[in-house]
C-alpha cells in the first residue's frame, strides 16, 4: 500500500508551548498572531515572537503555521492588509485562512506564501477542494462533520499534490463546522471573530413563558443538563485508517492548551504514527501505551466524533461540564547544572519526598523522587506552594533541557 508523507500538526498558544511542541515531535505548529485568528483569548504571538519562534521551528526542521481565518467584516479589510505585509519578513511557511476576501489579500500581499484553508469554510466535498486549488490553496482543512469514507472520496477526487489536513484530536465545536453564533447572542463576544466564551459548555435550564424565575432542568433520562457538550475527539487508535484514507496533516486542536497537554498529545501521536510507520503489528502491540497516555492529559471523555458515522447521544457529556484531569503539570526544565540539579519555572505545588514522572523525548517516562528543592535565595525548603517559582531540584539523576515533569493528581 502507498502511503503518503504524513505530518503531525501541533497547536501552540505561546512561545513556552511552541517549544515543547516541537521538542515532543511536532512536524509543524500552528499559532495566532495577536489579530484576526479565532482564539482572542490566547497568549497569542507579536511579530517578534513570530520570528523568535520561526527560528527555533526552521532550526529543527519544524514548520509554522499562521492562522488568520476570521470571517471578516468591513473594518477589518485595511488591517488585514497591513499585517499581512508585516508577516512578509518573517519567514512563516503558511497561512490558514477561512475568508475569500482575506484570501485575495494574501494573495496580492503575499504572492509566495502557502495558503491553507480553514475548517471555517465549511470544506465538506471535493468540488471545493478543487475550487480553492484552482485559486491557489495548497491545502485545506476538512471539516470535522466528514467520514474518513468521505475523506476517502476526496483524496480520490483532488490533484494528487493537494493536501487535506483533518482534525483528530482535542475539543468538538457543537457547531457545524465551528461556525457558532451561541456566543455572540448571549454575550456579545463573536465566536467568528475570535471571541468565544464557550457557551455549549455552560448548563441550561427551561423557562416557561407564563412562569418568569420558575426554572425547569433540561434533562435527557436524567444524565444531567449540558445539552451542548460534546466529548473530545481522539482518533490514536485508528491512525492506520486515519492514514488510509489520505490524510496529508494531523491536526490537533487546542490553541488555548497547556504545556503538559501539548506535550502529552504530541509525543503519544509521535510515537503512533512512527510505530504505523514500521509497521501494523507495531502499532497495535503498543495500543495499551497510547490509550494510557493520552489519558493523563486533560479531556472530556472520548469520541470518534463523524469519522464512522453519525454522532449520537453517546457522543455528548449530559451530566458535568468538567475535564477529566489525572495528572498535574509541575515544570518544564529550563536549565542544567553539572551536577544535575535542574532548574524550573514551578506550576503547582509538590514537596520533598513526593514521586513525578519524567516524560522522556523518547516516549518513556522515568519515576523521580524529589530530593531537594531550592527556592529563588537557594535556600533548601520542604515544599513549593507558590505558582511561577524559580527553583532548583535535586532528582538524582540525569535530565535534560526542555523536559516535561508531571505528577499524578491527588484523590
Amino acid at each position: 500500500m502507498y502511503m503518503r508523507e504524513v505530518e503531525l500538526l501541533i497547536p501552540a498558544g505561546s512561545l513556552e508551548v511552541l517549544k515543547v511542541a516541537v521538542d515532543y515531535g511536532a512536524d509543524a505548529v500552528y499559532i495566532g498572531g495577536e489579530s484576526f485568528g479565532l482564539r482572542a483569548k490566547a497568549h497569542n504571538f507579536t511579530i517578534e515572537d513570530m520570528k523568535e519562534a520561526v527560528r527555533y521551528c526552521h532550526d529543527r526542521d519544524v514548520k509554522l503555521y499562521v492562522t488568520a481565518n476570521i470571517f471578516a467584516h468591513n473594518d477589518d479589510l485595511v488591517g488585514v492588509e497591513r499585517y499581512f505585509e508585516q508577516l512578509r519578513d518573517v519567514d512563516v511557511d503558511a497561512l490558514i485562512i477561512s475568508d475569500p476576501a482575506i484570501f485575495t489579500i494574501a494573495k496580492r500581499v503575499l504572492p509566495d506564501m502557502e495558503l491553507h484553508i480553514s475548517t471555517q469554510a465549511n470544506n465538506t466535498n471535493y468540488g471545493i477542494y478543487r475550487f480553492w486549488y484552482e485559486l491557489g490553496a495548497k491545502r485545506v482543512v476538512s471539516a470535522r462533520e466528514l467520514s474518513l469514507k468521505e475523506i476517502k472520496e476526496i483524496r480520490a477526487n483532488i490533484p494528487d499534490d493537494m493536501e487535506i489536513e483533518s482534525f483528530i484530536h482535542g475539543a468538538m465545536c457543537i457547531s457545524y463546522s465551528g461556525r457558532c453564533l451561541l456566543s455572540h447572542f448571549l454575550t456579545g463576544r463573536d465566536a467568528n471573530q475570535g471571541a468565544c466564551t464557550h457557551p455549549c459548555r455552560w448548563k441550561y435550564s427551561v423557562v416557561e413563558e407564563k412562569r418568569p424565575g420558575e426554572y425547569f432542568p433540561v434533562e435527557e433520562d436524567d444524565r444531567g443538563t449540558y445539552i451542548f457538550n460534546s466529548k473530545d475527539l481522539c482518533m490514536v487508535e485508528h491512525v492506520p485508517e486515519l492514514i488510509e484514507a489520505g490524510i496529508d496533516s494531523f491536526k490537533i486542536e487546542g490553541r488555548m492548551k497547556t504545556a503538559l497537554y501539548v506535550a502529552t498529545v504530541a509525543r503519544t501521536y509521535r510515537k503512533a504514527i512512527d510505530d504505523f510507520k514500521q509497521g501494523l503489528e507495531v502499532y497495535q502491540s503498543n495500543l495499551p501505551y497510547y490509550k494510557e497516555e493520552i489519558g493523563k492529559c486533560t479531556y472530556r471523555q472520548f469520541t470518534t466524533g463523524f469519522y464512522f458515522g453519525k454522532t449520537d447521544s453517546e457522543s455528548q457529556v449530559y451530566d458535568n461540564n468538567e475535564y477529566v484531569k489525572d495528572y498535574t503539570y509541575i515544570g518544564t526544565i529550563e536549565m542544567v547544572d553539572p551536577d544535575g540539579k535542574v532548574h524550573f519555572i514551578q506550576r503547582n505545588k509538590f514537596s520533598v519526598g513526593e514521586q513525578m514522572e519524567a516524560m522522556m523525548f523518547d516516549g518513556t517516562n522515568q519515576m523521580l523522587i524529589v530530593k531537594t528543592i531550592q527556592n529563588e535565595e537557594m535556600q533548601y525548603v520542604d515544599s513549593a506552594p507558590h505558582p511561577k517559582e524559580p527553583l532548583t531540584v535535586d532528582f538524582g539523576i540525569p535530565l535534560e533541557k526542555g523536559i516535561i515533569l508531571r505528577r499524578k493528581s491527588v484523590e
